[in-house]
């Protein structure tokens, strides 16, 4: 986890990380101005609310508004952010991202 977030997460960004209360890491988000860059929940975990807490959580931390991407193949993720008040707002063939994967933006504004 350390290697990940000294390699990966670069300064700037905000890291907010879910355990358990013997201290396991269960989840992890990572927020970018007012972009979500990163949900992770420990696999086993999903299910429990963790993804849930952090979406909260990235809420309350920008009530201004949010967006975020997702593979347009991930629809357990379509479903969680719509859930969630997320609307899609855009579509790519996935050009520009690393996987070269279609993908979805999301956003979500208050109200």
């Amino acid at each position: 986890m350390r290697e990940w977030l000294v390699t990966v997460v670069r300064t700037g960004r905000e890291v907010w990380l879910a355990d358990t209360q013997s201290g396991e890491v269960v989840g992890v988000m990572v927020l970018e101005e007012d972009w979500v860059e990163q949900i992770y929940v420990d696999p086993s975990w999903i299910g429990r609310g963790i993804g849930s807490q952090l979406v909260d959580m990235a809420k309350r931390c920008r009530p201004e508004g949010l967006q975020l991407w997702t593979f347009e193949s991930n629809r357990r993720a379509h479903r969680f952010y719509e859930r969630h008040g997320f609307v899609a707002e855009e579509r790519t063939d996935g050009r520009a991202n690393q996987e070269r994967a279609p993908d979805v933006r999301y956003v979500w504004r208050p109200g």
